[in-house]
């Protein structure tokens, strides 16, 4: 037996008494850990100020492209190795997730120590950002399989907590940093170091608790469904085969114009929020708008991904392309702080409910087989996203700058793009289908170990 062998899905394959409620905290203790990739904002200006004090400053840019190939490498890494987790079972894709996420740290703390931005790049931006995007799409399918009955639910629990893992890296940064600053040390180098070793030990607790059902498990009174939503496939597709289809690309667009659309808000709302309400907003309340929507972020892909288990997948994106162009369109014309503040955290729980949702979408149109690796390659609809809505923001910032005309005036134009973009959106999700039977699996095509040949 070698030393690593608790890690193969032989090993998690649940005993009988084993109760499902125990494998979304496992799930969560994953994606808190790697959402802290949203609080990296915390480490900008310490960057900055340490470029400064060692004679060699870095850009904006320049520091900013560490967080931008941490989300490339995420949206990457998933559409790379999401068919290998199918086979490799959830534990062993846990482990590879803490290890990489937290080997990053360290090898970026090793760069602050060695005054390189390379290796940070590499670190923080390439192995952790590897961490991400196996860690992301680990727990998936297999709480699809602990919660036929309810995935919205379970998938929304999971990620959820991606959405609030700024919540606790941010602060955990702050401190730490003031922590050595207070000591006399450079902050930046050994706050890597103890984020890493932490963020580490923590994502083990979900690599220990995960468990995968046995074949044929069903939870206890649980009967399918003879009559149900023509949009929700009895047979499954392979991922190969998925990409193949319509509906495959048609869901690619729905998330990458609906994720579009929401950085619109993350980049927007607060200099927004400032701008037309100059005589009642301080830059410490806009600080906490900006953490208000980060709540609004995290509830909402609860909220929305539950909700889908009643009224359906696409009756849920339905909702986010109809009520998000009216609320988009109607954002930059709202005066009332307290009504801007509520449109602008709807809107954001939509983009969260988005990510939530995808899951149990794919799961519906694709059958369980292969929805890990089916869900990673979807994912490369996010990395684009990722791309897409700074370049247009900015563009228009940029363009009103170099006029000198008041950027307060660029954001309704802006809003009104991502208004046109969600319409887009409502036409790709109104065209999906259920899947052609040509595409589904036939006997005889390879099923991943993970699903005990059933």
């Amino acid at each position: 037996m070698s030393l690593f062998s608790f890690l193969d899905r032989d090993h998690s394959v649940a005993k009988p008494g084993y109760s499902r409620w125990l494998v979304p905290p496992a799930a969560l203790a994953i994606h808190l850990a790697i959402g802290q990739v949203y609080a990296f904002s915390v480490f900008v200006n310490p960057l900055l100020a340490f470029s400064n004090s060692i004679g060699t400053p870095w850009s904006h840019k320049q520091v900013g492209y560490i967080f931008s190939f941490a989300i490339a490498l995420l949206g990457i890494s998933a559409a790379v190795f999401g068919k290998w987790l199918e086979t490799a079972g959830p534990r062993k894709a846990m482990f590879v997730a803490a290890s990489c996420f937290g080997l990053g740290f360290l090898v970026a703390a090793l760069g602050i120590k060695l005054h390189s931005l390379p290796l940070i790049y590499l670190g923080y931006g390439g192995i952790g950002g590897i961490g991400l995007g196996v860690g992301y799409i680990s727990p998936v399918s297999t709480l699809i399989k602990w919660f036929p009955d309810r995935p919205g639910l379970s998938t929304g629990l999971a990620i959820m907590g991606f959405g609030g893992g700024a919540m606790i890296g941010a602060p955990l940064a702050t401190n730490l940093m003031a922590h050595f600053k207070a000591h006399g040390l450079e902050p930046i180098g050994p706050t890597f170091f103890w984020m890493g070793v932490v963020y580490f030990l923590f994502m083990m607790f979900g690599v220990f608790t995960i468990r995968v059902p046995a074949p044929g498990w069903k939870p206890e009174g649980f009967v399918p469904p003879v009559h149900q939503s023509a949009m929700i496939s009895k047979h499954n597709v392979t991922v190969n085969s998925a990409m193949a289809t319509p509906q495959f690309w048609l869901l690619w667009l729905v998330l990458a114009l609906n994720v579009t659309a929401g950085i619109g808000v993350l980049e927007s709302a607060a200099p927004m929020l400032q701008n037309l309400f100059s005589s009642k907003v301080t830059v410490f309340a806009a600080g906490g708008f900006v953490g208000l929507l980060s709540l609004f972020n995290m509830g909402g892909r609860f909220v929305w991904a539950s909700l889908s288990d009643f009224i359906g997948r696409k009756a849920t994106y339905m909702v986010f392309f109809v009520l998000g162009a009216i609320l988009y369109f109607l954002l930059p014309s709202i005066h009332v702080l307290s009504l801007f503040v509520i449109v602008a955290g709807i809107l954001i729980s939509m983009y969260g409910g988005g990510f939530s949702t995808i899951p149990a979408y794919l799961k519906d149109l694709f059958g369980g087989v292969n929805v890990s690796a089916i869900h990673g390659r979807v994912l490369t609809a996010w990395s684009t996203a990722g791309i897409i809505g700074p370049l247009i923001i900015n563009a228009y910032l940029d363009k009103y700058k170099a006029a000198n005309r008041p950027l307060v005036d660029a954001y309704p134009h802006i809003l009104h793009i991502m208004t046109g973009l969600l319409l887009l959106g409502f036409i790709c999700n109104l065209l999906v289908r259920p899947v052609s039977e040509r595409f589904w699996m036939k006997e005889g095509d390879l099923i991943p170990a993970d699903h005990g040949g059933h």
